[in-house]
């Protein structure tokens, strides 16, 4: 049951650059042991049988590729290049440069000016940063281009322009110099609360290790010394034909692509490959260390650590049996702590179990807690407890069992819809087999091999699978992380995690949780009302208790619903005497139901696809999420049991409380923290109902006085329910009619709340100065203007295109010219709820220093565009993108979704999706400067400044 995922941890997020696996849950023996050359594909070395559909190749001068052919989204295509280096390439000198060599490569080429690239996709529709980017990390740096359309000479082009990012850049020094303050900026921008944590935990786990020392971003000396001699001698090093593989997976002809391939990149001289350079080393004896590490932003937690050498584990069947039964032993583990997560006084907010392996250098195995402030330990002698009851007594069937129904459930589920998968999951894949000798295999021959090793799934396998793997944990190493040191220290820490070490243990002993309870809620309803949109195909229901039903069938995915239900109520029923009256309602699944608690739920639910969340939105509480045909029944039930009979547990409570700490401790960590908080309050007066209230109110809610705000929604409120995907629509129709259908009359519409729809904009213009306590080099401008609503559906198509070209000229006037921010944000926003409300934003994280030229660098650009209409050419790079989105927007389930959610409460949405491209289309520069003029007077400006609490205060107001 996919209830929610626990993030990754900080060292697995760090290092993603989203290469996390699909699950692939069967895992294989070694190869011979005598010595062989090494192959050019790790599947060539395996006994897996690799998924035919797949492309490989590889040129004379040693550059390979992959080609994979997709129709899911139609008529696009996703190109990668991959590059194996990262900043552990670098030498001590040259710390930084792998990144600084990934935004070089949008400054300047031999067939590309500086500044052209991105100009050139714009183009041709691809959007910067949504469609056209790139990331480096330790061990890789990537290049990304999504294309919107199958069109042969858009993938010429982007070909070549990985081509001249392997081999033709230019390395102008004074492209470089303009760059270095955005590589700066990113640097400064990063630099948080959470990043030094992270950065601090690694060099007490690992502090030997190379690439401890090799974050990404580098070093303010190093990137000072950055020049065209030293980047491009990297560049030299790193970019070969050998070390680099080309990545196309879309809706086309893969000889085409393999033809493209060859013509742009088969006259790329070969050169010498470098070896892959070392990432360690890590003592593996270093056992037995403690350290306490404070800072008044940090929630309070406690890491338990052991490192042991790198298990070289080929991927072949018998491997990948053993890491599935491996993946069992962490799941039950992990789920015995949820449930202490969710149980009555929970010992701490979250806690893991995991074995992760770094760079083929070094496993480590830890155990972490994430606690309410001074309770670690007792949330370090349950989480041992639980560990140490594990690795002793084992698992038992029950246990098992729910691993397996679930994961058998997610490789049918993707079986199902194997020839709807998306672009992206095959990209990853290809990037699985690079970075970590991944074999792709089809879906079903997972789902064979899975279903073929069934009757090897025991406890005592899961067990011994569990230990060839997780190191004990011995003698660890130990990590505190929080505002406040923990009385006693370093001491304190050591004396606890021995005393839990020694304490006795006992085996527990699990309950029968018995069926789902909800399953009968009265007489099917009656359908009183039965249409079909003839534009888009929407079928429209009514149920004669007043129930909505929006359907459209779709064959963009195989075996895959997406639903959304719509409840009244939402944020309306936060008024200015109770502000934060709904602020709870996310957290009311963790109450369960009334006849199941939130834990027994995904015990109950094991091996079923259904999703139970609840979020409010302005005008209603949306429940939304993804299932199968063969669980809309189920997903159905638990959504009318969540209506009808919500829990309001305690522990959702606990949960709450502890989330309301650790977010007020760090609301002033970062500029964009304080601007994210204190934006609303200044721009509406200090609007309760958009302002941050004291922690004690917060602290002060309760799920009886939630209880009591949404009580009367979830009984009569009007109910809208949204499916779109392969549905059977006369059986999706029966279902709701014995489940939503089934309930008491409702309310036939939302309620207006008129009273509550008033939304001002501050008459106070001019600066408000706001205050951090981040880095003292770390600053924000951001400026304000009022608006307007999206009633007039040209106007708010204006504005749009007003934004995507503010966009364009602000960034290429603070990021390309001026080198002061690494990323400006450009948003315009006009409400669909309070009438009048609009409000257009630009913002740019700088340095200190950089202030007062931000704020006139800003001023400028918006002058420029209020003087004069922009050029034809900056008109095209803003129209293109939006163009694209509208051909594109219905080749997903999600883009119907937004179509589809309120087809019968908001149907004006389908007309201004029909004319929405036509009108973007014959928008003029005109329009445009129009827009400016009206709304974007410099002088009329409400500028927000963030500074650091510690800086000296200054620059011209």
């Amino acid at each position: 049951m996919r209830l929610r995922f626990k993030a990754l941890t900080a060292g697995a997020a760090l290092l993603a650059l989203t290469l996390a696996a699909p699950q692939a849950p069967l895992l294989a023996k070694a190869p011979a042991a005598h010595a062989v050359a090494k192959p050019d594909w790790a599947w060539q070395k395996s006994d897996l049988p690799v998924d035919p559909t797949f492309k490989f190749g590889k040129l004379p001068n040693g550059m390979r590729y992959i080609i994979r052919p997709n129709a899911t989204p139609k008529a696009q295509a996703q190109v990668r290049l991959y590059v194996n280096a990262g900043s552990i390439s670098e030498t001590d000198a040259e710390q930084g440069y792998a990144h600084f060599i990934e935004h070089m490569a949008f400054n300047g080429s031999t067939h590309v000016p500086e500044g052209e690239m991105v100009k050139l996709l714009e183009r041709k529709g691809l959007a910067f940063g949504a469609d056209t980017n790139a990331s480096t990390s330790f061990d890789l740096t990537l290049y990304q281009l999504d294309l919107p359309r199958n069109d042969p000479d858009l993938l010429d082009t982007a070909l070549m322009l990985m081509r001249e990012t392997s081999s033709e850049l230019s390395f102008n020094q004074g492209a470089i110099d303009r760059e270095r303050g955005v590589v700066l900026s990113e640097k400064r921008v990063r630099d948080t609360f959470s990043y030094r944590d992270f950065h601090d935990a690694w060099q007490f786990l690992y502090p030997q290790a190379k690439f401890a020392a090799r974050f990404p971003i580098g070093t303010t000396e190093t990137l000072d010394a950055a020049n065209s001699q030293n980047l491009k001698a990297f560049w030299s090093r790193a970019y070969t034909p050998g070390n680099v593989t080309l990545i196309v997976v879309g809706d086309f002809d893969p000889a085409l692509v393999e033809a493209k391939i060859r013509q742009h990149f088969s006259d790329w001289k070969p050169a010498p490959t470098q070896p892959e350079p070392k990432a360690g080393p890590v003592d593996f004896a270093r056992k037995g260390l403690t350290e306490v590490y404070v800072d008044p932003a940090l929630s309070e937690g406690v890491t338990v650590a052991v490192n042991g050498p790198w298990l070289d584990e080929p991927d072949t069947i018998a491997n990948r049996k053993l890491k599935l039964l491996r993946q069992i032993g962490y799941g039950i583990v992990n789920r015995r702590l949820e449930r202490l997560a969710h149980g009555d006084n929970p010992p701490f907010r979250d806690a893991n179990f995991s074995t992760e392996d770094l760079f083929k250098t070094v496993r480590t195995t830890s155990l972490s807690i994430d606690t309410g402030n001074g309770e670690w330990r007792k949330g370090l002698d349950a989480a041992a407890a639980e560990y140490r009851r594990a690795m002793k007594f084992g698992f038992t069937k029950a246990e098992v069992a729910e691993q397996v129904a679930n994961i058998r459930t997610s490789l049918e589920n993707t079986a199902a819809a194997a020839d709807t998968l998306n672009n992206s999951t095959y990209t990853n894949e290809a990037i699985n087999l690079l970075h970590d000798d991944q074999v792709p295999t089809t879906p079903q021959s997972q789902l064979d091999r899975f279903n073929a090793m069934q009757p090897e799934i025991t406890p005592e396998a899961v067990l011994a699978a569990l230990e060839t793997e997780a190191i004990p944990l011995d003698n660890p190493l130990l990590r505190f992380e929080g505002r406040t040191a923990p009385e006693g220290g370093e001491k304190a820490l050591r004396d606890a995690w021995n005393a839990d070490m020694a304490a006795p243990i006992v085996q527990a002993s699990a309950a029968d949780l018995g069926e789902f309870g909800y399953t009968d809620f009265g007489n099917p309803g009656q359908v009183v009302s039965d249409k079909i949109d003839p534009r888009l195909g929407i079928r429209t229901i009514d149920f004669a208790n007043g129930v909505r039903l929006n359907l459209k069938r779709t064959d963009i995915k195989r075996d895959r619903v997406n639903f959304e239900l719509n409840l009244d109520g939402g944020q309306m029923l936060d008024t200015k005497s109770d502000p934060i009256a709904t602020n709870m309602v996310p957290l009311l699944p963790l109450g369960g139901l009334g006849k199941h608690s939130y834990d027994d739920l995904q015990s109950i639910l094991a091996g079923h696809s259904v999703d139970f969340s609840i979020n409010p939105d302005v005008e209603t509480f949306v429940m939304a999420g993804t299932t199968t045909p063969r669980d809309l029944e189920l997903q159905l039930d638990l959504l009318t049991a969540s209506i009808t009979d919500p829990g309001y547990r305690p522990q959702g409570e606990e949960q709450y409380r502890r989330g309301v700490a650790n977010y007020f401790a760090s609301k002033d960590a970062t500029p964009e923290r304080v601007l994210q908080i204190q934006q609303d309050a200044i721009v509406s007066d200090n609007d309760p109902r958009f302002t941050l209230q004291p922690e004690g109110a917060y602290l002060g809610q309760t799920f009886a006085q939630l209880k009591s705000t949404i009580g009367d929604r979830l009984q009569h409120g009007s109910l809208e329910l949204a499916l779109v995907g392969d549905i059977d629509e006369s059986n999706a129709i029966a279902l709701v009619a014995k489940t939503l259908g089934a309930l008491p009359a409702r309310e036939p519409q939302d309620r207006p709340y008129t009273d509550n729809r008033d939304r001002s904009f501050t008459a106070q213009r001019g600066v408000h100065t706001l205050y951090h306590t981040g880095a003292a080099n770390q600053a924000l401008v951001d400026f304000d203007w009022p608006t307007r609503d999206n009633k007039d559906f040209v106007e708010d198509r204006k504005l749009e295109m007003l934004q995507r070209v503010v966009d364009i000229e602000l960034t290429d006037n603070l990021r390309e010219e001026l080198g002061q921010t690494y990323s400006p944000q450009v948003e315009a926003e006009q409400s669909r709820y309070y009438p009048g409300w609009g409000t257009f934003e630009i913002e740019a994280s700088v340095d200190t220093s950089q202030v007062d030229a931000t704020r006139k660098a800003m001023i400028e650009t918006i002058a420029k565009l209020r003087a004069a209409p922009v050029d034809d050419d900056v008109l095209l790079r803003a129209r293109q993108p939006l163009l694209e989105a509208y051909d594109n927007a219905l080749k997903t389930n999600e883009g119907w979704m937004n179509l589809v959610e309120r087809a019968q409460s908001k149907p004006e949405r389908i007309d201004r999706f029909l004319k929405g491209k036509e009108i973007v289309q014959g928008l003029t520069a005109a329009d445009v400067q129009a827009m400016a003029q009206r709304y974007l007077d410099p002088d009329q400006r409400l500028e927000i400044d963030v500074l650091p609490k510690k800086a000296a205060q200054g620059g011209a107001k």
